[in-house]
């Protein structure tokens, strides 16, 4: 049985100037309880101190524009009220030993009219993706989005630097810059979503200029080595797709080097495991040679995070074989509170409850159980 406690999962990191005891990270995971207003109150408050012996935890997403809102009772980050809900958050967590990024998130065209005011999504192009937006109505699909006049492109700029600037003031760590899973970066990074013929379309990197502009901005805001970027270069999911992925997000990687990021966030290819095991079912290597995860490792120069349906075992192997420096756990998060006490321990994992991720309340959220004790707050004492 691996000793995962002496081994590099438990070694100490630094992002710039600020000390990671453990590499073991939070993913970020909306949880869709922040209501009509999208701001944090007291169950994201106590979900995210139950969480703090996390090496990081990345609070995720924050919408940061009222215009760029993916489902409803996701928390935003555009207004005074929500940035002082975040900032018991961040509090809450730093009182707790913790550490805490939040992430900046823009729906683009994973949104509807209900959730908007009526306005419709906006993406790089006129191309509704597949699937079903969560409003306050019920499920709808997706609309065509509102194409992007290139003009209007600066002002969602100043809007991430914005919302980067209340971050700040609620007292997070840093913030990452969401580029992943179908999502308005996303979308103008992929050609199977960006079909545009401006500055903003065409070649990998006409396509990544979206992305540079928003990380020059929040770094205006933020010292770069307190930014994050996540991507998930193999996502297929919302209608995604790259007519050549290897060479964009390959070009990419190499182009992000440039900024001296806290991390570049890659969410790998994965088939997901058991999220009540701690161990990989079967002998597999963590990571292909020649996956494009790993070779986005091998272009970017600076703190690399994995994340995709990693165990303990295949996390160590990552960190172990230097294909890492740090990597994310996502649902197992969800359900354990202490995940790296229950790592280290070798101990069984609670099971998750898929019918209460989403859009709930106490329950499944704050009353999963930790080993030492018993959550701190009942789900009865916070409705």
């Amino acid at each position: 049985m691996l000793r995962y406690v002496n081994g590099p999962l438990f070694q100490p990191y630094f992002l710039g100037s600020l000390r990671l005891p453990n590499r073991i990270v939070m993913a970020p995971m909306a949880r869709d309880r922040a209501g009509e207003q999208g701001i944090p109150g007291l169950l994201e408050i106590e979900y995210f101190r139950q969480r703090a012996t996390a090496g990081l935890i990345i609070a995720g997403g924050a919408h940061v524009s009222p215009c760029g809102v993916g489902a409803w009772g996701i928390a935003g980050i555009h207004t005074q009220d929500q940035m002082l809900g975040w900032r018991r958050v961040a509090q809450a967590v730093h009182e707790a030993g913790g550490r805490i990024f939040l992430q900046l998130w823009h729906a683009g065209r994973l949104s509807h009219p209900d959730l908007l005011g009526g306005r419709r999504p906006v993406g790089p192009s006129p191309l509704a993706a597949p699937g079903e937006a969560m409003t306050p109505k019920g499920m709808q699909a997706y609309p065509i989005p509102r194409e992007l006049e290139t003009h209007e492109i600066p002002s969602l700029v100043e809007e991430y630097a914005r919302a980067a600037a209340y971050a700040k003031s609620a007292g997070f760590d840093g913030v990452e810059v969401n580029a992943a899973n179908g999502h308005l970066l996303d979308q103008f990074l992929r050609d199977g979503s960006n079909q545009r013929e401006d500055e903003y379309g065409g070649s990998p990197l006409r396509r990544m200029r979206f992305l540079f502009e928003v990380l020059e901005a929040v770094s205006t805001v933020w010292d770069s080595d307190r930014v994050g970027v996540r991507v998930a270069p193999e996502y297929s999911a919302n209608g995604m797709s790259d007519s050549h992925p290897e060479v964009t997000f390959g070009e990419l990687a190499t182009e992000l080097g440039r900024f001296d990021l806290a991390y570049l966030h890659v969410v790998r290819k994965f088939d997901a495991p058991a999220v009540n095991s701690l161990e990989s079912s079967g002998n597999s290597p963590y990571i292909e040679e020649d996956s494009l995860s790993h070779r986005m490792r091998e272009n970017f120069r600076g703190p690399f995070l994995l994340c995709g349906g990693l165990t303990p075992r295949t996390a160590h192997a990552a960190l172990q074989l230097d294909s890492a420096d740090l990597v994310a756990f996502g649902r197992a998060f969800l359900a354990n509170p202490d995940l790296p006490l229950r790592i280290s321990t070798h101990a069984e994992l609670n099971s998750l409850n898929r019918d209460t991720l989403f859009a709930g309340g106490a329950e499944g959220m704050i009353d999963y159980p930790s080993l030492s004790a018993s959550v701190s707050h009942s789900a009865r004492e916070i409705q």
